[in-house]
């Protein structure tokens, strides 16, 4: 058995830690409509070069088809989405940790749609996973020290403004 689709995957989590960095610093200086469009420019680009360079086999039925726009779709629209919770203020290592966790949607869909099976090791680990989401996405409180003087109230010299 072949273990090459560990390497894809390596990298593609690469690609995606970095992918979240970046599309942080966007969307703290672009509107996440604008940061999405260029996104998308750069996924036109890379289907133009996978055009030029790969052998497709252009013969599926019209299901396979469909299922693929579907993905695609939904692909676009959580990243849509994720640039918006980027650019509302959440944290990129809150915000992306969290909507990394899809693949408990995944889990969810393959074993009642699919009707796949779960060890009790992957069950644990689905558990896990939930207990990380809770714990990622617990904010300390906010200090009486920290927290803004309220409007018309004493500035941080003690003094009103």
């Amino acid at each position: 058995m072949t273990y090459s689709w560990i390497l894809y995957a390596g990298i593609a989590l690469v690609f995606w830690g970095i992918s979240g960095v970046t599309q942080k610093l966007a969307t703290n200086r672009i509107s996440s409509e604008r940061s999405f469009l260029w996104f998308a420019y750069a996924m036109i680009a890379i289907t133009l070069v996978l055009l030029v360079t790969a052998t497709l086999n252009w013969h599926v039925s019209r299901m396979v088809f469909w299922l693929a726009v579907a993905g695609g779709t939904l692909n676009g629209l959580g990243a849509l989405t994720s640039f918006k919770a980027l650019e509302s203020g959440g944290k990129a290592s809150i915000v992306i940790s969290l909507i990394s966790l899809f693949p408990l949607v995944t889990v969810a869909f393959a074993v009642t749609v699919l009707h796949e099976t779960l060890t009790v090791w992957q069950a644990a680990g689905v558990g896990l996973a939930i207990v990380a989401a809770i714990l990622l996405s617990l904010e300390p409180a906010a200090s009486k020290d920290s927290a803004p003087p309220p409007p018309g109230g004493p500035s941080a010299t003690g003094r009103s403004e």
